[in-house]
């Protein structure tokens, strides 16, 4: 793939990412693609359907949350506190709560997640997340109980989109409640 056909096919997925957090899964994609800058053709010739689009937002996500804990794997000796509180922190920058709609999309009447096409996807994601977490518990940073998938879940419910007269009224809810999470996963 060519360089700018890259960064054009990187700038749709960030683009829909945000639309989906701001907006939720059912923006119209005219509107991502206005928002990332190329017209509808380009759009369709990149994802030639929108469970196509939702689930590279998904592998990107996905991959962000690799890295997320990639990095925290790399502070854990020196400062596991420090080292989840910056995963924490990143996990709620990726806007993961644009997801819950994509997935919702792809799920359709699946009653079970895992029963997903997008569940293979997320799974690494999450396997990474849990050797996070078992050394930060080994540690003594993090509660016992907790599980990758509750943080994925907490993560995306603080993030989930709200309409904008909430936002407006309510603008530092979401950062009250993600440090309202952190304080509770820590061990007492």
């Amino acid at each position: 793939m060519r360089a700018d056909a890259a960064r054009r096919r990187e700038a749709i997925i960030a683009h829909a990412r945000h639309l989906f957090a701001q907006r939720g899964g059912d923006v119209a994609l005219e509107t991502v693609a206005a928002a990332s800058g190329v017209g509808i053709a380009t759009l369709y010739r990149n994802f030639p359907s929108r469970d196509e689009l939702v689930r590279a937002v998904v592998q990107d996500t996905v991959e962000g949350i690799l890295e997320a804990a990639d990095e925290a794997r790399a502070g854990l000796e020196t400062n596991a506190a420090a080292s989840w509180e910056q995963l924490l922190s990143h996990l709620m920058s990726m806007e993961l709560g644009a997801l819950t709609d994509g997935l919702a999309l792809q799920a359709g009447a699946a009653r079970d997640l895992d029963a997903t096409p997008l569940a293979q996807v997320q799974r690494p994601a999450v396997e990474a997340l849990d050797q996070v977490l078992a050394a930060l518990k080994t540690q003594g940073a993090v509660r016992q109980d907790l599980t990758a998938l509750e943080v994925i879940v907490a993560v995306a419910t603080i993030t989930r989109p709200q309409i904008p007269p909430i936002r407006e009224a309510a603008p530092r809810v979401q950062a009250q409640v993600a440090q309202a999470y952190l304080l509770w996963s820590r061990t007492s």
